[in-house]
C-alpha cells in the first residue's frame, strides 16, 4: 500500500468518525473505479470500518482498530 493510499485511508475513518453515515452516502463519496485506490475497500479489509444496520438502513460506523488507526496517526480527538 502506498503512502497516498494510506493517508486517503485516514481521512475516510476521519470523516466517518465524526458521525456514522449512511453507507450510500459512504460509497457515493469513497467509492472508486481506478484499481489502485480501494480506499473504501481498504478501510474494510483493515478492519477499521464497519457496516451496521439500523432503523434507517445500513450505516458505517468506526470500529476499536479504526479508533486506534486514527489515535495512532494524531487524529482522534
Amino acid at each position: 500500500m502506498t503512502e497516498a493510499t494510506d493517508a486517503l485511508v485516514l481521512d475516510l475513518v476521519e470523516w466517518i468518525a465524526r458521525e456514522p453515515r449512511p453507507y450510500a452516502e459512504v460509497i457515493e463519496t469513497w467509492r472508486t473505479s481506478c484499481p489502485r485506490l480501494t480506499i473504501w475497500e481498504d478501510a474494510v479489509d483493515r478492519g477499521y470500518v464497519v457496516r451496521r444496520p439500523t432503523v434507517e438502513g445500513l450505516r458505517v460506523i468506526v470500529t476499536e482498530s479504526g479508533e486506534r488507526f486514527l489515535r495512532d496517526h494524531g487524529r482522534a480527538g
